[in-house]
């Protein structure tokens, strides 16, 4: 059992709506089926080419091996737990993944928002009804929903700096700092901008910001 892969960009490519990459690890070429978020982020070099780290979901057939890659491990084990319904595979779930973000669909779900779901293409509205049946109690939800009660405890008023912290979270979790040390790291950064007259008003960006959070975690 693959569970996640670190190694450098060989190339990407898409296949109608099906996006790879080719990671060399060690030495060996693996072809990895992913969402499309993460190669835009590889090509505006949000994150490294040289130091990919991907959650691994790996489904084994008579006749294929397949991988499926994914910057969040919460994404990879949605994933997992949506191959278990009955009816739905691998690109089905891979079409919600790409469409939606993980906490759009997890929203979704809980609020049993079905025009939503059945927007992605191949989901009909038995599909959708047995996706949200099956996963709106799952533990997977409970989770998720904790992780964003930490960061919503602070309002964000700023779309530009939500994105950009948004963007942090998950950089910061591909180049493997804990996840708990990550939650704890936002309200410094917004006491950061608060308090620092130069970075409130004149550096607040993607970079920058990954500086100083990357200090505070290195620190610790």
């Amino acid at each position: 059992m693959i569970s996640w892969i670190k190694g450098k960009l060989v190339s990407s490519w898409q296949v109608n709506n099906k996006f790879y990459i080719l990671i060399d690890c060690q030495g060996l070429g693996y072809e990895i089926q992913t969402l499309e978020s993460v190669i835009n982020d590889i090509e505006s070099n949000k994150i490294s080419k040289n130091n990919i780290i991907l959650w691994l979901k790996h489904i084994k057939k008579e006749d294929s091996d397949m991988l499926f890659g994914f910057f969040l491990k919460d994404q990879r084990d949605f994933f997992i737990q949506i191959l278990d319904i009955k009816g739905i595979g691998s690109q089905i779930g891979m079409s919600l993944l790409n469409k939606f973000s993980l906490n759009q669909i997890i929203n979704a779900i809980t609020n049993n928002d079905k025009k939503m779901i059945s927007s992605v293409q191949g989901i009909g509205q038995k599909m959708t009804e047995r996706i949200i049946l099956e996963l709106k109690n799952k533990v997977i939800s409970k989770q998720i929903e904790d992780d964003n009660l930490v960061k919503n405890n602070f309002v964000l008023e700023n779309r530009e700096l939500n994105s950009i912290f948004e963007d942090i979270d998950l950089t910061l979790q591909s180049l493997n700092y804990p996840k708990k040390e990550i939650k704890n790291l936002f309200p410094k950064l917004i006491n950061e901008i608060n308090n620092n007259y130069t970075l409130k008003n004149n550096y607040i960006s993607f970079e920058n910001l990954l500086k100083v959070a990357m200090n505070y975690l290195d620190k610790q």
